[in-house]
């Protein structure tokens, strides 16, 4: 049987826990699998990229990574 949340992609949520507690941002995708979020601008870790046709000077990016589900709210508004 397939894992529901109340909290779907689009939603605004508050971080509860963690770093970036008190932070409010937009859920850009949720992970039933890991039971996990990411949320736009929080938890954010920098890694190396390789260079590419797209990217040809390669370098750092930052990107989001995943929070619990049970570390965010869901606010109203």
């Amino acid at each position: 049987m397939a894992k529901t949340f109340k909290i779907k992609k689009g939603d605004q949520v508050m971080v509860i826990a963690g770093d970036d507690k008190g932070t409010v941002g937009e859920v850009l995708q949720v992970l039933t699998k890991k039971d996990a979020v990411i949320v736009a601008g929080c938890k954010t870790a920098k890694k190396a990229v390789k260079p590419s046709e797209q990217n040809k000077e390669g370098g750092f990016s930052n990107i989001e990574m995943p929070i619990h589900i049970s570390n965010v709210k869901k606010v109203e508004g």
